[in-house]
């Protein structure tokens, strides 16, 4: 299993409309596509107007298969530029777990 933490930079003020989209056109895309939503977060303390959010695959081929079939679907493309204009910096990391993780 691994996981990929995704990092968006929001622009200063953004958070709650950026929640709004996702929360009632994005999510249900993405979990369609993406599967396993481990965890979805807004900063509160620390770096501001960031969301984190972490996905789980079996592997890189699992993640690169559904990435693609997200990228293609049209309610997707259609939705992505409502929150691209809200977003200043992504960042993606893949995570392996450590032996211990539950």
């Amino acid at each position: 299993m691994i996981y990929e933490m995704r990092t968006y930079r929001l622009k200063t003020g953004t958070v709650p409309a950026y929640l709004k989209l996702v929360g009632e056109e994005g999510i249900a895309i993405q979990r369609g596509h993406l599967g396993n939503l481990v965890g979805y977060y807004a900063t509160e303390i620390g770096p501001l107007n960031e969301i984190v959010h972490v996905w789980g695959y079996r592997d890189l081929a699992d993640r690169e298969s559904r990435r693609a079939a997200l990228a293609a679907d049209p309610a997707w493309t259609a939705f992505l530029p409502k929150i691209q204009a809200l977003i200043e910096t992504m960042e993606s990391k893949i995570l392996r777990a450590a032996p211990f993780h539950p």
